[in-house]
């Protein structure tokens, strides 16, 4: 039967872990292509809102698109750019000639789904496919990340975006010339995308608030290490802000600079995905979960969690285990 401390980060040496690796690690995500889409114009790609434990992307390997959502004005990509919807909203994609798509034909190789429209010429090629979360509560992912995340490779700052290109490459080469092994392999690729696309977006000159931000904010590691490493301890802002060598306003201020929230709203969202994720995973009573993460008695926990998460402990386990 899992314990406890299968859940938590394994720690070989005793240095700080940033805090996308320590996002990762309590939340992996897998990847899965579902299509790719050889397109000349005009052209579009109608996206509907994504599943509850799915995030969607593209990656665009050649030619220009437009991508518009609710959430902000439209986005020219070009080649080698990759765009996400953690908020898993309805989007769409387009040449941005404002007429009527070609109608678009269907086949499957290699065990990929190959799309392609009656235009003359194939103007753009474009990757689709889902992010896939795990099943554990949504909230410190999906709401300390933008409802939509473009990464430009051409422009990406920090060290230079050679991974990132490399890895694009070698998800084109396994879409297109298919090997045995080739469908696992770009889904795990996938995954891999999702870490580095988040990397890069978090390096640049003006990282989104949230999750991407506090990535910056060094002097506030202290404080967020302390909530991952010991979620259950009853943490006041005056000993977070304390580990920081932070005054309690100063604390507080920087930590709303960055991610928007306060410093108790994101404790609260580490506990409670920990603690989805134990339910999914183990046997462990709830009461004994709900210590874990730092509620005194099993009231304070089942209400806390059914106003977190919108449904009890109970309900929770059951919902995740009926997914598996």
């Amino acid at each position: 039967m899992p314990e406890w401390r299968d859940f938590m980060p394994v720690r070989l040496i005793h240095a700080p872990m940033d805090i996308l690796s320590r996002l990762l690690m309590l939340m992996p995500v897998a990847g899965r292509l579902d299509a790719r889409c050889h397109f000349g114009a005009p052209w579009r790609i109608d996206q509907p809102a994504a599943g509850t434990r799915e995030i969607h992307y593209h990656v665009l390997l050649s030619g220009t698109a437009i991508v518009e959502d609710t959430h902000g004005a439209p986005t020219a990509l070009h080649a080698g750019d990759i765009v996400l919807f953690p908020s898993g909203a309805p989007h769409l994609l387009h040449d941005g000639s404002g007429a009527s798509p070609a109608a678009v034909e269907q086949r499957v190789e290699q065990g990929h789904v190959v799309e392609t429209n009656l235009a003359g010429q194939h103007a753009v090629d474009v990757l689709c496919g889902r992010f896939l979360l795990p099943a554990v509560p949504q909230r410190l992912l999906r709401e300390h990340l933008p409802a939509r995340l473009v990464v430009h490779s051409a422009s990406a700052s920090g060290d230079p975006p050679e991974r990132l290109v490399r890895l694009i490459a070698l998800l084109r080469d396994e879409a297109l010339d298919a090997q045995p092994g080739s469908e696992s392999l770009v889904n795990h690729l996938s995954g891999a995308l999702f870490a580095l696309t988040l990397r890069y977006a978090s390096h640049a000159d003006a990282p989104p608030r949230g999750l991407l931000a506090l990535a910056r904010q060094p002097r506030l590691q202290p404080a967020i290490d302390a909530m991952f490493d010991t979620p259950g301890k009853p943490w006041t802002l005056p000993e977070l802000a304390a580990l920081c060598h932070m005054s309690r306003a100063t604390f507080a201020r920087h930590f709303d600079d960055a991610i928007g929230r306060s410093a108790a709203d994101v404790l609260t969202d580490i506990r409670m995905t920990l603690a989805g994720r134990m339910l999914a995973q183990s046997a462990q009573p709830v009461a004994e979960i709900g210590e874990f993460v730092g509620y005194q008695s099993d009231a304070a926990f089942q209400r806390g969690f059914k106003r977190h998460v919108g449904m009890t402990p109970a309900q929770w386990r059951a919902a995740a285990r009926a997914e598996i």
